[in-house]
């Protein structure tokens, strides 16, 4: 079953990457293998929606609960499809000049076929997936670099 930590710096503030986080309705965007998205139930703190996730001829649909806790944190439970569970946290922590974002997901699949594939798959698909979160926030709120350049 794979599972992954991590903690980066991003130059955002936290309530900017709580709101990339907990846009669900638009990942399908910019993240890659998300196909569509439908949301059943959006409010302040939690919503429930449908992903459509696709790899070449495989596509599966999952539901999934998301708790939103402004501006800390999000986590993310898993509600039916092709897994045994999931289980994905992210905390947005002030930093000076940004936010660290930690990141946590633990999930396995009910077929141990595609649980196999997963884990050769999973950190290449893990390091696709960080840097597409990484490059929307840049496009919504600019790069590192204007940030810098605007400052000066």
């Amino acid at each position: 079953m794979p599972r992954h930590s991590e903690t980066r710096f991003l130059p955002y503030t936290p309530e900017q990457l709580f709101d990339l986080v907990a846009d669900v309705g638009r990942y399908d965007e910019f993240l890659p293998w998300v196909s569509a998205v439908r949301v059943r139930s959006n409010s302040e703190e939690e919503m429930v929606a449908d992903l459509i996730v696709g790899f070449k001829a495989f596509k599966e649909r999952f539901t999934s609960r998301v708790q939103k806790e402004r501006p800390d944190r999000v986590t993310v439970d898993y509600v039916e499809g092709p897994l045994k569970f999931l289980h994905n946290v992210w905390t947005f922590k002030p930093a000076e000049g940004g936010t660290d974002l930690c990141f946590e997901v633990d999930f396995a699949f009910k077929s141990r076929i595609f649980e196999s594939l997963a884990g050769q798959m999973f950190d290449r698909a893990l390091r696709r997936m960080t840097q597409a979160f990484e490059n929307r926030a840049a496009q919504l709120y600019g790069s590192s670099n204007d940030k810098a350049a605007s400052a000066a």
